[in-house]
């Protein structure tokens, strides 16, 4: 239609995804989103729903991009339970390494925002961390552990995951975050063992 702004939603969304990722929830303005995404601020309400609907569409695409990656990481998980684990820890190592994606994670940094959030975005933060326990827990049921265990090793690895995020952001070497992952992997083999 003429006079009608078009853009292609997808890269709109991963620019303000990365926008948000890299500067946080609370330290985007619409300024920042509407410098990232190229649609100036009226546009941004009228499309996209503001600055909250469009944080929770970000979490969303991020949540899911790197869940699937998390999911097919953990698919060999009843057979080769440690294996799967670690590369489960080898997709958030690859997306810490990646020099064209900001530091840390978009989850994370939600989940440590969660005070000066909206309440429907807090909980929206809440349950994309959860999802990363959950998916943890099922694949470590699946890999011979108790319930008991599975849930136990589901928190633990769900928060080392995070703290990679976290440690990387603050200047953590490769070696110093492997060696992190290591203690855990070494853990639940352990665990598997006895």
């Amino acid at each position: 239609m003429a006079g009608k702004k078009q853009f292609d939603m997808d890269t709109v969304l991963d620019a303000a995804m990365i926008q948000f990722w890299r500067d946080g929830y609370a330290d985007t303005s619409l300024d920042d989103l509407s410098r990232a995404t190229g649609l100036n601020r009226s546009s941004i309400y009228s499309s996209l729903g503001g600055k909250d609907t469009l944080f929770l569409r970000c979490l969303d695409l991020y949540a899911a991009r790197y869940g699937e990656k998390y999911d097919a990481a953990l698919s060999c998980a009843a057979s080769e339970p440690v294996a799967a684990v670690r590369a489960f820890f080898d997709v958030t190592l690859e997306r810490i390494a990646d020099p064209e994606l900001p530091d840390g994670c978009l989850i994370a940094q939600s989940a440590m925002a969660i005070p000066v959030l909206s309440p429907s975005v807090a909980a929206h933060a809440e349950q994309a961390l959860g999802f990363q326990r959950l998916r943890l827990r099922t694949a470590l049921k699946a890999g011979r552990l108790t319930d008991q265990d599975a849930e136990a090793f589901a928190v633990h690895a769900a928060a080392v995951n995070q703290s990679l995020a976290v440690m990387s952001r603050a200047g953590a070497s490769p070696a110093q975050l492997l060696a992190i992952v290591g203690v855990t992997l070494d853990a639940l083999s352990q665990a598997l063992r006895a």
